[in-house]
């Protein structure tokens, strides 16, 4: 059934609505388009083979030689995303298909990177949507589609991985088709063309039953689908800074969409701030993308995507306008954080031991350059000098900028997540999150009983066939901190949880998300394989013999709810007594390394993570027995 014919379906007495036009032109204006240009995103739940995705594009356009050594997933090209398999931050690229430039966009794909996707949605006309032949729609494909339907942006469905021995491919394009009747899309932007796709093996086709040979199909379908950029003539220069980048040669760059005119290297433009201000500024360098290089040009136009230098300071949603006649654009705004954890310098015993970064004028500093290029994070001052609250859109975005620092040379104190609270109507209210959880039917029973604990509503409940259910709920953000490793746990590693944030809700009470205590060192020392031997009866050990401690560090998870103070540095005495039985092989269980993730979601209340470049350990905030005894007194009296 065609788009336009599920639409009227079900929806028939519905009017349709007129998507919002990327540019109004004055009346009597003549209006321009750039055909030899197009501007796609492309948008997805994360490993649904975006990355992959343009990998094939920059091959089968002759980006690369044919003898060329390129990595894989050549567009992650930091460490960390590597590593992780996942895309942190947009990336965009060039690509020539006949006589047009098609300008790439490549965006994450966690819901925690969001605001990636929503500054490069700014840069486009139009969205490559992709999803799995087998999974279907995720939580950030909804989050993704979303924010391209507010925009008006017209949509290319991609469905990949099409060679999946489970693909469900007719049932998938389905799924979309009511996500976008659940999201209000007009009628317009449901007529979206479907391509089939293997991104892996670069095919691509318009029917199912004919495989590709190539990826001809899907450049033919954003040619035809995705509009060329409009622009007025007769408008003067209007670029918005999106973005920013770093050369070791040329200081900041700032990323830029022309909109209107025309911008040409050493000339002198109008910097409109985001604050209002409006400066003289010098473009000393413009620079634009060819595959994955940028090159240096003398002009660009309408629709281009650029790279100046020259404005040392300039921030993102700054405008470069005409000096003449400034017209600045409209500010860049993302959605608000739902998430903050606290961090501050690193002040245990061990402290200066790893690092090179230790002093809070440099963490500060380190955090202010984080906010210049992340506008989705808030950083704000707390009761103590040395210590920040920095605010984030959940927990995988915070513990990448705290990995980011370690490795660095920063070593810090990071507290427990918390979620923002907001107050509306004189209310209290917090972030909820929608999860999908995909799990084997055998484990339904765990996850409802785990997540009912945490206030979740479970919303549905499907069966994709091999044994396989997805599950849906709307859990409160504070539920779902520490849920992962017991999820697992329960679920023998076989779940897989898809979040995304959905809104907010009044407050629904006191959640417990962790049963145990610690077990905590009440001295400082090396750790012994004699004391941990007695200890491993006590709980899960987090450390192994030879190790240092202090005293307040948690040395395990204790199997009962309260924290027990112990000594893991004792040493066997030594004696003149001789025995066949006196010197027994003793044999410790493996202890559990954690990673910072792990760490973040074990914390108490009254814990937090100390981060250095080689380490990661879990302490109390007050690290001496008698002052933990005296605030548990306090706490007791209070309540």
């Amino acid at each position: 059934m065609a788009g336009s014919a599920r639409y009227h379906a079900l929806w028939p007495n519905r009017r349709s609505r007129q998507p919002r036009r990327p540019f109004a032109p004055r009346s009597g204006r003549s209006v321009a388009h750039r055909d030899d240009l197009r501007n796609v995103a492309i948008v997805a739940h994360v490993d649904h083979g975006k990355t992959t995705l343009v990998d094939a594009m920059l091959w089968q356009t002759g980006a690369f030689r044919a003898n060329q050594e390129v990595a894989t997933r050549v567009m992650d090209s930091s460490d960390l995303e590597r590593e992780k398999g996942i895309t942190i931050l947009a990336k965009n690229t060039a690509v020539r298909y006949g006589d047009v430039t098609v300008n790439i966009l490549d965006t994450p794909g966690h819901a925690d990177f969001g605001g990636e996707v929503e500054r490069s949605l700014f840069m486009a006309d139009g969205v490559a949507l992709l999803v799995d032949a087998s999974e279907g729609p995720l939580p950030q494909t909804r989050f993704v589609l979303s924010k391209a339907l507010a925009h008006g942006l017209p949509v290319v469905l991609v469905v990949n991985k099409i060679d999946r021995p489970d693909a469900r491919v007719a049932e998938v394009v389905d799924e979309v088709y009511a996500l976008f009747i659940e999201l209000d899309a007009d009628e317009s932007q449901i007529e979206f063309p479907i391509v089939y796709c293997n991104a892996k093996a670069g095919q691509a086709s318009l029917d199912l039953e004919t495989p590709g040979t190539d990826l001809t199909a899907l450049f033919e379908t954003i040619l035809e689908h995705i509009p060329a950029p409009v622009y007025d003539p007769e408008h003067p220069l209007q670029a918005l800074v999106t973005n920013l980048d770093a050369s070791p040669y040329l200081g900041r760059l700032a990323l830029c969409r022309v909109h209107h005119g025309t911008i040409t290297k050493g000339e002198q433009v109008a910097w409109c701030r985001a604050d209002g201000t409006i400066e003289r500024a010098r473009v000393t360098e413009l620079l634009l993308t060819e595959a994955l290089d940028r090159v240096p040009a003398e002009r660009a136009g309408p629709g281009d995507l650029i790279a100046v230098a020259g404005l040392p300071d300039v921030t993102i949603g700054d405008t470069l306008a005409d000096l003449d006649d400034p017209r600045p654009l409209s500010v860049l705004s993302v959605d608000e954080p739902s998430m903050s954890v606290t961090i501050g310098t690193n002040s245990s015993p061990l402290a200066g031991r790893d690092g090179t970064k230790l002093t809070a004028r440099m963490l500060l500093s380190r955090l202010e350059q984080e906010l210049v290029g992340n506008v989705s994070l808030r950083v704000l001052p707390t009761e103590r000098p040395d210590t920040w609250e920095v605010q984030g859109r959940g927990e995988l975005q915070l513990a990448v900028l705290v990995e980011t620092m370690r490795r660095e040379g920063f070593e810090l104190t990071v507290g427990r997540p918390q979620v923002v609270i907001r107050e509306i109507d004189g209310s209290r209210h917090e972030p909820v999150e929608r999860v999908m959880i995909d799990v084997p039917e055998e484990h339904i029973g765990a996850i409802t009983q785990l997540l009912a604990a945490r206030k979740g509503r479970l919303q549905d409940v499907g069966n994709h066939a091999h044994g396989w259910a997805r599950m849906t709920y709307l859990v409160p953000t504070r539920g779902l901190i520490g849920m992962r490793t017991q999820l697992m746990t329960e679920t023998r590693g076989t779940a897989i949880v898809h979040q995304i944030f959905e809104g907010w809700e009044p407050w629904q009470g006191t959640i417990k998300t962790r049963t145990n205590g610690s077990l905590v060192a009440d001295r400082s020392g090396t750790t012994t394989t004699f004391a941990l031997m007695n200890l491993q009866e006590r709980g899960q050990l987090l450390v192994g013999p030879g190790e240092d401690v202090y005293e307040g560090a948690v040395i395990g998870e204790h199997q009962r709810v309260d924290d027990l103070d112990v000594n893991p540095t004792k040493e066997k005495k030594l004696t003149n007594i001789r025995s066949s039985t006196a010197d027994e092989l003793v044999r410790l269980d493996a202890h559990r390394a954690l990673s910072l993730d792990e760490a973040l979601e074990l914390v108490n209340e009254d814990e937090c993570v100390e981060v250095t470049p080689t380490r990661v350990r879990v302490r109390k905030v007050e690290l001496s027995q008698t002052g933990r005894a005296k605030q548990a007194r306090r706490q007791r009296v209070t309540a």
